[in-house]
């Protein structure tokens, strides 16, 4: 029997990454503040993931059988420092001047929350890491793309799925995390949950 699938994130690039692998799913997302507690970057996407999939799950909580809750939780991480989402422009002129022409790591945490036909609930929690290196930027360069808006709801000041491919030398890991989920990795938890 197939279990129905929750993606607990408003984010369409989730979002999207899921229809490309043809999961048929709901969006419920949470509308509680999550805050972290832990200091490794790890430790700090899969706790703010477990976050979301619970609150999400306590909102749905009467009709919890059978049910598949996704939660994700993207970071981008230079000399260990955590790289949100930029305030305004200057913000992320000074984000992408420092990763540019360096590495920086991206970490997506996962959880995974499924419940069976009498409501048990079991959790799998993960983080996937992967390294992005960026080719060296002129100023010209970096305030032409933040004049695109591209890098202004994005972890990073940047989206790799989009014009900042551009600049883009190498990525050692999982392309899919750094736009914002590991699809494969939740796609065989998926799999395994379902008994396929």
């Amino acid at each position: 029997m197939n279990k129905r699938i929750i993606l607990a994130s408003g984010s369409p690039r989730r979002r999207e990454l899921l229809e490309q692998i043809g999961i048929k799913f709901e969006i419920a997302v949470s509308n509680k503040e999550e805050k972290y507690t832990k200091t490794r970057p790890a430790d700090i996407v899969k706790e703010l993931a477990y976050q979301k999939a619970e609150n999400v799950a306590l909102d749905q909580k009467e009709i919890l059988k059978d049910t598949i809750i996704i939660g994700a939780d993207t970071i981008v991480v230079q000399d260990d420092k955590i790289l949100g989402k930029p305030r305004d422009k200057e913000d992320a002129y000074r984000m992408l001047e420092n990763i540019q022409g360096r590495e920086h790591q991206v970490f997506t945490g996962t959880a995974v929350i499924s419940y069976d036909q009498n409501g048990t609930e079991s959790v799998i929690i993960h983080a996937v890491e992967t390294k992005v290196f960026v080719n060296a930027m002129d100023q010209d360069e970096i305030k032409a793309y933040i004049e695109t808006g591209e890098p202004m709801d994005k972890a990073g000041a940047y989206g790799i799925q989009g014009r900042f491919a551009a600049y883009i030398d190498k990525i050692e890991g999982d392309y899919y995390n750094v736009v914002g989920l590991p699809v494969s990795y939740v796609y065989q938890q998926i799999k395994k949950i379902q008994g396929v």
